[in-house]
């Protein structure tokens, strides 16, 4: 290798270090600016200039929200929410996904259509509509009426999804499973499950966090509890941050190698 070409190398390397560290600034600075927030008292959010640590430091607003019962429900209500939502969403779309990659079946094209049409409507078009039909089925005022209508949402991007992912998986392992004399649920919930792990992970951590809604009670009408809603913000990460760390081993990739049977 000449001086020259090591020289190139050096600075390719340099500047691919300094766009991957701009990067993490740029995608990290938010959630630290909203982590030092937290601490500051309302008043100081939006003092000029800002101030990263604030002479008045405090933890008001976590005492806030786990001194208010009313608050405390509403926390415990989105957790609660998002994850049967992210439960119910795996379990309905993994079988349908199933179907979807691994069999032809009349209608099959418009199903397909209605579920990517239902991933493209704004949210906001249909608040009227459902609200009737919550209304109507009974299903106001209860968990299994937020349920329902957060998984219209996340169910179509699920299936979406996961079929993606099961159409890279090769169609031998179902095949060994049947020979074995297993059923397509076998084949599904046996081999394809486990070794989908790094798409399920995903999906569902993407799911849980377009369910968690757990700040919404501190919109007010003519204010906002700004440090309150950063430090919830804080409280609602720590989950999906733990599943993140639990599971990144999974988006290595790589689980399929050998799988088929000889």
């Amino acid at each position: 290798m000449t001086v020259g070409s090591a020289r190139k190398r050096r600075i390719h390397k340099s500047g691919v270090l300094i766009v991957i560290s701009l990067g993490a600034i740029f995608a990290g600075f938010p959630v630290f600016w909203m982590f030092v927030n937290s601490f500051k008292p309302n008043s100081e959010i939006f003092a000029f200039p800002p101030k990263i640590i604030s002479p008045n430091f405090t933890l008001d607003a976590y005492f806030e929200i786990f001194n208010n019962p009313e608050k405390v429900r509403f926390f415990i209500n989105s957790y609660i929410v998002a994850i049967c939502v992210t439960l119910l969403t795996l379990l309905i779309a993994l079988q349908t996904a199933y179907a979807f990659s691994r069999y032809r079946f009349r209608g099959k094209g418009l199903v397909n259509m209605v579920i990517i049409t239902l991933q493209s409507v704004p949210p906001i078009t249909l608040m009227i509509p459902y609200f009737s039909l919550v209304v109507t089925l009974k299903l106001y005022n209860t968990y299994q009426g937020l349920i329902l209508t957060h998984m219209v949402f996340t169910l179509p991007y699920a299936v979406i999804m996961l079929t993606g992912y099961l159409n890279t998986l090769p169609r031998e392992l179902d095949e060994a499973v049947k020979i074995d004399g297993g059923s397509a649920l076998t084949a599904l919930w046996r081999i394809l499950v486990p070794i989908s792990i790094p798409g399920i992970v995903s999906v569902g951590i993407y799911t849980f966090m377009i369910s968690w809604n757990g700040i919404q009670l501190l919109m007010g009408q003519h204010s906002y509890e700004w440090n309150q809603m950063m430090s919830m913000s804080i409280l609602g990460s720590i989950p999906v941050l733990a599943l993140f760390l639990l599971f990144q081993r999974y988006f290595l990739g790589g689980l399929t190698s050998g799988a088929v049977k000889a």
